[in-house]
């Protein structure tokens, strides 16, 4: 009798996964973590803008990224874009070194120019070693040098199982290592940083000239990243698959404001790697609600005691976001403005002048500062002459 039952068990979890495999609706009632089912010995699902791990499976085990490295590579030159040291129009030189890479490429002469807009695109959607190379020298002078910034990126966005030793995933080397957690860090911050990447992720297919010395030809890139014509709303991100790494995945996808990260390691085959981020996927949109207050209240001037200004304005320090996980009415959210009474000069653009509180059936979900928005200089002895002046004056 427990056999049999331990046996229907195992069918219903087995179906249950398919049907989230292929992007049918389950009742989030019925979905949990053991239901899921994934086959690939890593994985992870995030909340994007909260960064809410909701689902975990030996995430913080190393393993060899393989191509998912070029998200380090595209965050360092998104990076170097926002600092203006790059533009999307800059012409990049190929290199001996970066046309000899071999793996995923789009076959990049020695001396073929081609703009950073363009280099992009071929790192996004083809996974272009040599493009990945060539963007990585122009920035640093060498790949190493690039590397060693791409490490120290990973070191300051907490990724503490990760290094590494190329800036494409092409090697083998046991010094090249990173975690589906650390994946999914570094995920997030290009996603929320710099948006556009999407520009770049959501492309199917295109093509690019190549120009060198032997003429003008055209190359075909096709996306790699198979849940972009299979399941609604995915964005990209990022795949990758080597002998060593097998098949890996950073995907991206949004629905009703609610942006997820699905990661992926060492899937047994591509088809598994997809079906396993779209279980993850459905599983997250199944239980995520996100309540975003995208209008926050009006505030007062904060009064401000021997200050050369008597109040000062203020402003919202972030936009508030709440994740639920519980299916509870997020209509029903209430906010609650709490301000100083005073400010005690001077006071200085960015000091906390209060908070608003948000709260759901009574229970505070969180808050956000209220900080003062400008500089307020304390009042001196000519100031309060000046005053009285002005008082007598009139």
């Amino acid at each position: 009798m427990q056999i049999r039952q331990s046996k229907r068990k195992k069918a219903a979890a087995a179906f249950l996964s398919a049907l989230l495999a292929f992007g049918m609706p389950v009742c989030a009632q019925g979905t949990n973590e053991d239901a899921l089912a994934i086959a690939s010995p890593s994985a992870l699902l995030m909340e994007a803008s909260t960064g809410t791990v909701l689902y975990e499976k030996d995430a913080h085990t190393r393993r060899s990224p393989a191509s998912v490295t070029k998200i380090m590579t595209v965050l360092l030159i998104f990076e170097e874009l926002e600092k203006g040291n790059l533009s999307f129009s800059d012409e990049v030189t190929t290199s001996a070194h970066a046309k000899s890479m071999g793996g995923s490429q789009v076959f990049l002469e020695e001396g073929e120019k081609q703009t950073v807009d363009v280099l992009l695109k071929c790192i996004l959607v083809s996974s272009g070693n040599d493009a990945s190379v060539a963007m990585a020298e122009h920035i640093a002078g060498t790949e190493q040098e690039f590397v060693n910034r791409m490490n120290r990126k990973a070191q300051e966005l907490g990724m503490k199982d990760t290094h590494f030793a190329d800036c494409c995933g092409l090697t083998d080397s046991d010094d090249h290592y990173t975690s589906a957690y650390d994946i999914a860090l570094m995920s997030r911050e290009l996603i929320t940083r710099f948006p556009k990447v999407f520009d770049y992720t959501t492309i199917w297919m295109d093509t690019i000239t190549h120009v060198t010395r032997r003429g003008s030809s055209e190359f075909g890139l096709s996306n790699t990243n198979k849940l972009l014509r299979s399941y609604d709303g995915c964005r990209g991100l990022k795949t990758g698959s080597t002998s060593k790494a097998l098949f890996c995945l950073s995907a991206v996808a949004v629905r009703d404001n609610v942006e997820l990260i699905s990661v992926i390691m060492a899937g047994p085959d591509s088809k598994t790697r997809f079906a396993n981020a779209a279980s993850l996927f459905n599983y997250g949109f199944g239980k995520c609600r996100l309540y975003i207050d995208s209008e926050p209240p009006a505030l007062p001037d904060v009064p401000v005691k021997r200050g050369v200004q008597a109040a000062v304005p203020c402003r919202c320090e972030e936009e508030f976001r709440y994740l639920d996980l519980t299916g509870q009415n997020l209509d029903a959210v209430e906010r609650e403005t709490q301000l100083a009474q005073g400010l005690e000069a001077p006071v200085e653009k960015g000091a906390v002048a209060g908070r608003v509180v948000y709260k759901l059936n009574g229970k505070e979900i969180g808050s956000v500062k209220v900080l003062a928005d400008a500089d307020v200089e304390k009042a001196g002895y000519l100031h309060y002459l000046k005053q009285a002046w002005e008082s007598y004056a009139v």
